[in-house]
């Protein structure tokens, strides 16, 4: 694979932007179960419960719980399997690695007037991994549509003179002053034209059609994809207890969020008719942002077996920053020789920021806790996904996203239910977890679904716990936004083991 110098020689500014979509979205929207290795050995199910660090991240009433201080930390080692579907051949991969994925400590300060309904005050400091970005596939198959087809989707109706080089200018000159002066969606259409994949119809500068060099017929397509990063957030918690058997709490959260993503397609034709026989295609996008967001919660002592537990989770505001580099090689046939053409502009591009609204999030809870030796418990959360804005909302692009938002997504169910036995110093746990697809489309986007197991053990002011979590999903991952949409079916199950260390300040 071809891999592009990372010095670059040129940084532009994009007057346009880079297509953000409806995917872009939905990822940075949906959150995995992460955080202690009691928690996840139950399966997240502890918005009734509190008494954990990571409890606190689903109902910030949890912390009350508390009667003494305490504070924890979690590795987890992650390991995603992944079967990839495309045209008939299917591939395997697999990704291992391990993370820090939390850290958190409340301070609990009782109240010393007896005659106050106010029992006590408790400040909380947490960090929590929200997701993993981590991800590594190959899909390969022999597809009768080319990658033309994203070139030509992208240049028909743009004039010659805005997508090509002037005489003795350079690729990277030409790919950067395009970029600047007309966009993205230009510079696709240079990348085309330049390689010789594109033919225009006329060589005047006004020339708006296109054809392609590359015959109809059948394609042998590589495409390689990987990804990384992470999104989390830093919490300040504030929670109090009201009396024996009312707890309230409140979460302030400052998200962050690094990924970065590498496309490479490699695409062979011996199609009769085909000038362009060989195309290389490379894409690397990195996006940073930062966010914001809130929670209320309050879990209520109806019994000394029965708990409830409510949490409203805010929208996330976050804004974003992207970027991008592309490289392009093809092989052309020409009076029986082989001339290879290389398009390597090493320009950054750098894009105006956009933000995304994620949707609020409702979450029930119920806990049934049976004396000293056990408890079950019992979450379900309701997210509408539909609800998600791309912003500024008077862009054009970001408005007809916004309108396949509300089409094409829905409101998504998630169940979550854990037990824990005790026997002496010992706690056996586990869990189970179903999470709705957010698309109305479930074939191309698949339900989560999962089991976790986990065992700890207590020393006293301290304690070990370990958890085994697996849960899969199948997507449906689209090569490009236009042109080549055909989609690789990638089965990904998610394989994880969390370490826990908990003490009683």
């Amino acid at each position: 694979m071809k891999k592009l110098i990372l010095l670059f020689i040129g940084v532009i500014a994009m007057p346009s932007l880079l297509a953000q979509d409806i995917t872009d979205a939905v990822r940075y929207s949906v959150d995995d179960i992460k955080g202690t290795a009691r928690f996840r050995a139950m399966s997240g199910a502890f918005g009734a419960l509190g008494g954990d660090m990571s409890a606190v991240g689903i109902n910030p009433a949890g912390s009350a719980i508390f009667n003494r201080g305490h504070a924890s930390i979690s590795l987890t080692n992650n390991y995603l399997e992944n079967t990839v579907g495309y045209f008939g051949n299917v591939n395997g991969s697999s990704e291992s690695n391990l993370d820090l994925n939390q850290g958190g400590a409340a301070f609990v300060f009782n109240n010393m007037n007896s005659n106050s309904p106010w029992r006590k005050m408790v400040l909380g400091l947490a960090y929590e991994q929200m997701k993993n970005f981590d991800d590594d596939f190959v899909a390969s198959g022999t597809n009768t549509r080319s990658v033309d087809s994203y070139f030509l989707a992208n240049a028909q109706g743009l004039r010659l003179d805005q997508i090509s080089a002037f005489e003795g200018e350079s690729y990277t000159d030409a790919y950067g002053d395009i970029g600047a002066t007309f966009g993205y969606q230009h510079q696709q259409a240079f990348l085309g034209f330049e390689s010789y994949i594109l033919e225009p119809e006329t060589f005047d500068d006004d020339n708006t059609v296109y054809m392609s060099n590359i015959a109809p017929g059948t394609f042998n397509q590589d495409y390689f994809y990987t990804s990384t990063g992470y999104n989390g957030k830093f919490t300040v918690n504030f929670a109090t207890q009201y009396e024996d058997n009312l707890y309230f709490g409140l979460n302030l959260n400052s998200h962050f969020l690094n990924y970065r993503r590498s496309t490479f397609l490699v695409e062979e034709n011996m199609n009769p008719g085909s000038l362009v026989t060989e195309v290389g295609f490379e894409n690397n996008i990195r996006t940073i942002g930062t966010g914001f967001s809130f929670q209320l919660g309050g879990i209520a002592k109806l019994s000394e077996i029965i708990r409830v537990g409510l949490t409203y989770d805010s929208p996330t505001w976050l804004t974003l920053s992207e970027e991008s580099t592309q490289y392009l090689d093809t092989q052309r046939d020409e009076s029986g020789s082989s001339v290879t053409t290389v398009i390597n502009p090493q320009i950054l591009n750098v894009f105006p920021d956009y933000k995304i609204q994620t949707p609020a999030k409702l979450t029930g809870s119920l806990a049934l806790i049976l004396d000293k030796s056990g408890l079950i418990s019992f979450d379900y959360s309701r997210k509408d996904y539909g609800n998600m804005k791309l912003k500024p909302e008077t862009d054009s692009q970001f408005a007809a996203q916004n309108n396949l938002i509300n089409s094409d997504l829905k409101v998504a169910n998630t169940y979550r239910v854990g037990g824990e036995l005790r026997h002496k110093q010992f706690s056996f746990r586990a869990g189970y977890k179903m999470e709705d697809s957010p698309y109305k489309d479930e074939n191309f986007y698949g339900d989560l679904t999962g089991y976790s197991l986990g065992i700890g053990y207590s020393f006293g002011n301290a304690k070990l716990d370990i958890s085994y979590e697996d849960s899969e999903r199948t997507i449906n991952h689209q090569l490009y936004n236009i042109g080549l949409t055909d989609a690789a079916r990638v089965n990904g199950e998610n394989s994880e083991v969390t370490l826990s260390l908990s003490f009683t300040l």
